[in-house]
């Protein structure tokens, strides 16, 4: 009788454990995304902070508007690059 009661309490926890790994990685896993949305969204505002700042010297300047804040927020430093191709383009 002891070591079924003893089965079933050790099943019982490893099982609350599980829940508990569970409902921690499904809290985590937004946040790992909402974190990674922001270092892009750092990332490619500071490039294009940069990209206009030796646009000045260069002779050429990319528009920070609505459209290109978002592109580069979504995207990051691949999407300042992409608005600086779409500029060049004749």
């Amino acid at each position: 009788m002891g070591m079924e009661y003893e089965i079933g309490l050790i099943l019982a926890y490893g099982f609350g454990i599980a829940l508990l790994y569970l409902a921690g990685y499904l809290l985590l896993a937004p946040l790992k995304v909402l974190g990674k949305f922001f270092v892009n969204s750092l990332l490619g505002g500071a490039a294009l902070i940069i990209i206009n700042f030796l646009g000045d010297f260069l002779g050429f300047h990319l528009p920070i508007n609505f459209f290109s804040a978002i592109i580069a927020g979504f995207l990051g430093v691949p999407g300042v690059a992409l608005l600086f191709l779409l500029e060049k383009m004749p």
